[in-house]
């Protein structure tokens, strides 16, 4: 008995508060309720008026509403605000409640747009709070226009900020400078632990303010924080100083800019423990001296220029050993620029003749070769420096660097990337000569400026770095290379439409140096482009090459290669290293995805690849054309032989009308789980022979689960002939069928749904039907969809035309 006197106390004391409630703050809502009282919706009405006067004062009551029974707090939960409705989100789980219904509701009344079809959404509540941050950060949502939204108690920043989980920041770079304002400290320390993802979007031109507001940003999330991707969309001209910035804070490296105040977190981290020997260069207090940005700069260019020019010419005689006080010395009698002539612009060229000097670690060495390369260099191949402009760089083209106000130059951009892990006292020697040889083989990243992850233990790095559409310039390609050398703590690596060209072979050098760094997770590698100097199937065997422990590469050239054109410039040929003739090693490929230009591809070269890859699991081949059946056969039979873990095979866009045989031969492997066939024109010749045979591979193939078929005009007839793969007599096991784009009518799939129902096999898992012709018979296409959602799942059916509505 004492449960519902419990129960009827605090419903008493609802009714209670919400009586007096409503006669002190909602006076004027009153006379309506008295009007209502005697009609027959009475009691909702008065009810819904008192939840509204308890949502309007949960500042007071928000314990008490916490405390009540289960079915009165439930026509409550609809009336609450975001906020509270957030807070109370435990509480209504524990009575058994669920909010999503109400979130979603949310999501479709204020954000106006529906989700991906895609996309399977598992908390609304998450996905509404995380689009709410984002739209007031860039003041897309008005707060104060609806109720339901505005709390004078809350910040809507702070409020839903422990809900995101990804942030997008646009264009000019809206919502940095809000973020790292003190009034938002909060809200930043709470984006620093539940941050995962930050994608750029559509990056313009951005401002010495902006820039020094998103090196804040970057250096709290990522270094002091928990992002480990960052993704950048759609940066056709991408800006030098901004897409290093990026680039090099995302490895982990950081310094605070001109003016800008002291990260508060490194002064806490680092206060109580004295540098160690590595970590000196990093720390603002450090006695050593540092080099000068534009000769760290200069130093890692010349060094990769070395490094190729080294490949086609014989060295001369061992470079002359020099010091830093006679470079000194000859540059203040020359009366030389040391920024300018160190950065020549990208359209001066040299003498055939002429060996530029690649880079020291240190800040003699620098400066000492950059000095006895151009006094070896004659007077007709000296670059003449360009002035300075303030416009953005075409994409590919190297031009003069943006100087953005007066204290800009001190502090040069490229502070962020060639920071000196230690720097050589002075009278210090090195041979330029040695540096040359190791500078892009990863033997010393120290040796370019560029320290070791080691050295920066302090400061954390991103695993997944994510590149779409960004054109990269020699300058932007080479930063990438040369931090990629030691990024040991990249998983994953996605370069996507970079118009890499030749500067391919100085990624695979520095993927190269980075495999032989000890504890390399670099295990994902995702490369597609227009062009590449390399054929396709040369480059797959280069890349597993140099990363023998990769369990997942994906690539596709859309164009053929034109390496052999001598009038294409640029394309000399690739280094010996890369594409030598020998076997290629066993390596940990469990997944390959290739996208081939057009042309036919050479089976002996595909094939290893597969043989070297003993482990691979998932295969998919993606517009694939070869010479003659036969050398799809031999690429058949090579799984066959030396890929017994294969599980997932899928072909796309390949013409197999003459490989009928071959597909015959696939589909009786009793090892593949799943076969994709998407547009393949498998029943373009002979369906009437074919589709038998093809039908009695299935029957007797027991391990078969997924067969995957759009796009090859299966009609009506080939859509029956597959139902006798379920007939009684069949041992196939076969549990997910795609059939969609295969011209099927209503008629014919509602005779395949009823031989379903007579062989009774219940359910068999997945059917598939997009983009069939089924609203050519609306009420048979029902009938059809309704017998078939008897004995098997319908996904995501779907009228052809657009603008009609779903079955």
């Amino acid at each position: 008995m004492a449960a519902p006197e419990a129960w009827r106390a605090r419903s008493c004391w609802f009714c209670e508060v919400a009586a007096a409630t409503t006669m002190e703050a909602t006076s004027r809502e009153a006379a309506p309720a008295k009007s209502s009282a005697s009609g027959p919706n009475a009691p909702p009405a008065l009810f819904e008026l008192c939840g509204r006067a308890v949502s309007a004062h949960m500042g007071v009551l928000e314990s008490g509403v916490w405390a009540l029974p289960g079915p009165i707090l439930q026509s409550i939960l609809p009336l609450l605000n975001i906020y509270y409705l957030e807070r109370i989100e435990e509480t209504a789980l524990k009575k058994g409640l669920s909010t999503q219904a109400i979130w979603r509701r949310l999501w479709d009344e204020l954000m106006k747009t529906r989700p991906s079809s895609l996309e399977s959404v598992t908390c609304w509540r998450a996905k509404f709070m995380e689009a709410f941050f984002s739209h007031v950060l860039r003041g897309t949502i008005d707060v104060s226009s609806d109720r339901r939204l505005c709390d004078q108690r809350f910040s809507p920043l702070l409020h839903s900020s422990r809900h995101v989980r990804q942030l997008t920041i646009c264009n000019m770079l809206q919502g940095a400078t809000e973020l790292v304002a003190e009034p938002n400290r909060r809200v930043l320390e709470t984006l620093a632990s539940s941050l995962h993802t930050l994608k750029f979007r559509h990056l313009l031109f951005s401002d010495v303010a902006a820039q020094q507001s998103l090196r804040q940003l970057l250096h709290q999330l990522i270094h002091h924080g928990a992002v480990s991707q960052v993704s950048l969309y759609s940066w056709p001209v991408p800006e030098s100083a901004l897409f290093i910035l990026i680039l090099t804070m995302s490895a982990g490296f950081w310094q605070p800019g001109p003016g800008g105040p002291p990260c508060r977190l490194c002064g806490e981290a680092s206060r109580g423990r004295a540098p160690s020997r590595d970590e000196g260069s990093l720390l603002l207090g450090s006695r050593r001296p540092r080099r000068d940005a534009a000769e760290r700069c200069a130093a890692a260019l010349m060094a990769s220029r070395r490094k190729s020019e080294a490949k086609q010419m014989p060295r001369a005689a061992p470079a002359a050993r020099v010091t830093r006080r006679s470079t000194q010395e000859s540059l203040t009698a020359g009366g030389t620029d040391l920024k300018r002539e160190l950065h020549p612009p990208a359209t001066s060229h040299e003498a055939p003749g002429t060996k530029r000097s690649p880079s020291a670690p240190a800040a003699t060495s620098s400066a000492s070769s950059s000095t006895s390369s151009y006094k070896r260099a004659p007077a007709s191949s000296a670059p003449q420096p360009k002035p300075l402009k303030r416009f953005k760089r075409a994409a590919g083209k190297k031009g003069a660097r943006t100087r953005q106000g007066p204290g800009a130059e001190s502090e040069d951009l490229y502070d962020f990337v060639f920071i000196v892990a230690g720097e050589k006292e002075d009278g210090e020697e090195m041979e330029i000569g040695e540096v040359a040889c190791g500078a892009l083989d990863g033997s010393d990243p120290s040796c370019l400026g560029l320290p070791a992850l080691e050295a920066s233990q302090r400061f954390r790095s991103i695993s997944t770095l994510e590149l779409f559409t960004v054109p990269l310039s020699t300058e932007a390609a080479l930063t990438l290379c040369h931090l990629l050398s030691s990024w040991v703590s990249l998983e994953s690596l996605t370069l996507s439409y970079n118009g890499l060209g030749s500067n391919i072979f100085r990624l695979l050098d520095s993927l190269r140096a980075l495999s032989g760094q000890a504890g390399c997770r670099l295990r994902a590698l995702h490369l597609s482009d227009l062009f590449s100097p390399l054929p396709i199937l040369e480059l797959t065997r280069a890349i597993v090459r140099a990363l023998p422990l990769l369990r997942v590469l994906s690539i596709r050239v859309d164009h053929p290669s034109q390496r052999d054109n001598p009038g294409v410039p640029g394309n000399a040929g690739p280094p010996s290293h890369i594409i030598g003739d020998e076997e290629i090693p066993e390596n940990c490929l469990e997944q390959l995805e290739m996208g081939f230009p057009r042309g036919a591809q050479p089976a002996p070269l595909l094939c290893s690849v597969l043989k070297a890859s003993g482990s691979l699991q998932q295969l998919s081949l993606d517009s694939a054309t070869f010479a003659s059946p036969q050398d799809f056969g031999l690429v058949l039979q090579t799984l066959k032989e030396y890929n017994l873990a294969l599980k997932r095979l899928s072909f796309h866009d390949m013409n197999l009308a003459d490989c009928q045989s071959e597909v015959l031969f696939l589909l009786q492997n009793l090892t593949l789980q799943e076969i994709t066939f998407s547009f393949c024109r498998l029943f373009e010749k002979r369906p009437a022979q074919f589709l038998p045979e093809m039908v009695a591979a299935m029957k007797g193939n027991s391990t078969l689960k997924g067969l995957r078929l759009p796009g090859n005009r299966l009609g009506n007839a080939g859509l029956l002939a597959l139902a006798d793969v379920f007939s009684e007599d069949s041992s196939s096991s076969l549990c997910q069928l795609d059939i969609s784009s295969n011209c099927i009518k209503p008629d014919g799939l509602l005779e395949f749904a009823k031989r379903l129902e007579r062989w009774g096999r219940g359910a068999f898992g997945h059917l598939r039907l997009f983009q069939n012709w089924l609203d050519q018979d609306a009420v048979t296409a029902r009938e059809a969809i309704r017998r078939l959602r008897a004995t098997c799942h319908v996904l995501e059916l779907y009228f052809q035309r657009q603008g009609r509505a779903p079955l």
